[in-house]
């Protein structure tokens, strides 16, 4: 369905001067209310700010640079932020990490001395042992060799 046309075109033409005429109003209102702004004002009353008055069409274009730099800027900035959580996240876990293996090669190491001394001190004690009784056993029959010697003198020597 096609829409009527029933309006001339010299009514059309006023009604898009009076849209038009709207949309001047509401921008030029717009713009006071900017300009008024104490901020506005003093950013205005600055070298740069009376240098871009003058200068529309680079004003214009500053505005715009700012305007579409804002996004790879904030995107760039979003990137580095997560970056840097990331990174002291990563190194957060990572410091973990080496703890835990430290602590548990700590751990094997004192196991290991703990068992390793525990067998040299068996060994140790068995040679001891082994050893004593060895002397013992050899420093025995020179006794009873010199016991029975005194005996057999004492005998000879004691007629009954």
């Amino acid at each position: 369905m096609q829409p009527s046309y029933s309006n001339s075109n010299s009514s059309s033409s006023i009604s898009g001067q009076t849209d038009f005429q709207q949309l001047w109003e509401r921008w030029t209102t717009l713009g006071d209310r900017l300009y008024d702004d104490p901020k506005v004002a003093k950013v205005m009353n600055t070298r740069v700010g009376r240098y871009l008055s003058s200068h529309p069409f680079l004003a214009l274009t500053v505005m715009l640079f700012s305007a579409m730099a804002a996004l790879p800027v904030g995107l760039f900035l979003l990137f580095a932020l997560v970056t840097i959580i990331m990174s002291t996240a990563g190194f957060f876990f990572f410091e973990l990490f080496l703890l835990f293996v430290g602590g548990v090669t700590l751990l094997c190491v004192l196991s290991g001395l703990a068992l390793f001394s525990t067998l040299v001190s068996l060994i140790v004690n068995a040679f001891y042992i082994t050893i004593f009784n060895i002397l013992k056993y050899y420093n025995q029959p020179a006794k009873v060799q010199e016991k029975e010697s005194e005996c057999e003198t004492s005998k000879l020597t004691d007629p009954q």
